[in-house]
């Protein structure tokens, strides 16, 4: 019991809007519309469970480039040929047309990259 026991003037807090108020009797919840709100949530259904898809590393889609050859290479870093580490190019995948990789900027024109960067180069310019 949150109040004083067996004391009708002192006072108790409502257990769905945090209030305090003397209570009377063995009354519980301080108005009626707590008191209905309260057996709305007891008798709620319980919601859907939400699936969420596994996570997927980065590296796994990200388009590496063999400084020493040119090769591209999707999710490794390390060029097999020239036995020396790749640098990351960005993300994409294989072409389905010409089955070699391919970044998301490669497909992207140079104007395109610029708008989208802008906005995001702004807002971390403000938060400074």
């Amino acid at each position: 019991m949150t109040g004083p026991w067996r004391d009708d003037t002192g006072t108790t807090r409502c257990p769905v809007c945090a209030g305090s108020f003397p209570p009377v009797g063995r009354q519980v919840y301080c108005s009626t519309a707590c008191r209905k709100t309260a057996f709305r949530r007891r008798h709620q259904s319980p919601r859907a469970a939400i699936d969420v898809a596994p996570a997927q590393r980065v590296r796994d889609v990200t388009v590496y480039e063999c400084p020493g050859c040119g090769d591209r290479l999707v999710g490794s870093q390390r060029c097999e040929d020239c036995r020396i580490f790749t640098r990351r190019v960005g993300v994409g995948g294989i072409c389905p047309h010409c089955s070699e990789p391919l970044s998301i900027t490669d497909l992207l024109d140079e104007e395109t990259i610029t708008v989208f960067t802008a906005p995001r180069a702004a807002r971390q310019a403000g938060r400074r």
